[in-house]
């Protein structure tokens, strides 16, 4: 993707106001969440987030942004790109560039999720076997269950049994977004609350037959337990059901 030569200056002025918002303390703060900070200055996304609204929505701007490697900037793109203008080819690059959680996460979730290639990434990336990109499906997944207030329950309900498969992946990144899908979308009305719990007890129920009892097995059948069992107690606890009434 070239990057428009307009956007030059522009960036590097932002990389400057970046570099001066960064400190230290918060690199430290975000590595102990597991972020990646090698290319980190340490801005907040709360921070970042201010920074955009005054950006603006620019496309050109988001790639250019992307292209410097950077951190915050990436971030940043996420969240002054404009969805529209979002292209097959862009989501296969970024995904190519994801190295951190929140990388992924933002662009899947502040962005992707908003364009019209979402649905079948999620279901595509959910089924790749690089850990960022597939986390990156079922962040989608997660994003779109809250975002894309059109589609209905059919579309919904096509995902979990790719969730299902998922659950089995004892990658900590990996299937803590399949976890983040699955209770996205049973929040998302009483139909797909008790289609979810149903998928939750499918997926615990395989877990121990593989691991012949409730606890112990392999990695995956853990794995697996853990996503159904996180699961069920939020979507079966009182404050989602009453919710779910109103």
């Amino acid at each position: 993707m070239r990057i428009p030569t307009t956007t030059h200056q522009e960036v590097a002025d932002i990389l400057a106001e970046l570099r001066g918002m960064g400190s230290e303390d918060n690199r430290a703060g975000m590595a102990r969440y597991g972020i990646n900070v090698e290319n980190a200055f340490g801005v907040s996304i709360y921070q970042l987030r201010k920074v955009a609204k005054r950006l603006g929505t620019d496309h050109g701007l988001a790639l250019a942004l992307w292209a410097t490697g950077n951190h915050e900037a990436r971030l940043l793109a996420c969240f002054v790109d404009d969805p529209a203008l979002v292209s097959d080819q862009q989501f296969e690059a970024w995904a190519r560039d994801f190295d951190s959680w929140d990388i992924c996460d933002q662009a899947t979730t502040s962005l992707f999720d908003l364009t019209k290639h979402a649905w079948s990434k999620a279901v595509k990336w959910a089924r790749r076997d690089q850990e960022w990109v597939k986390r990156a499906g079922f962040a989608l997944m997660a994003g779109l269950a809250v975002h894309d207030k059109s589609a209905g329950n059919r579309a919904f309900l096509r995902l979990l049994p790719v969730i299902e498969r998922g659950a089995s992946d004892e990658r900590n990144f990996v299937k803590k977004a399949v976890n983040w899908a699955l209770r996205n979308i049973g929040k998302r009305n009483r139909v797909l609350n008790a289609a979810a719990i149903a998928c939750a007890e499918r997926i615990r129920s395989a877990a121990n037959q593989r691991a012949g009892g409730e606890r112990g097995g392999d990695p995956a059948a853990r794995s697996a337990r853990w996503v159904a069992n996180d699961a069920l107690r939020e979507l079966s606890s009182a404050k989602v059901q009453a919710r779910l009434k109103d």
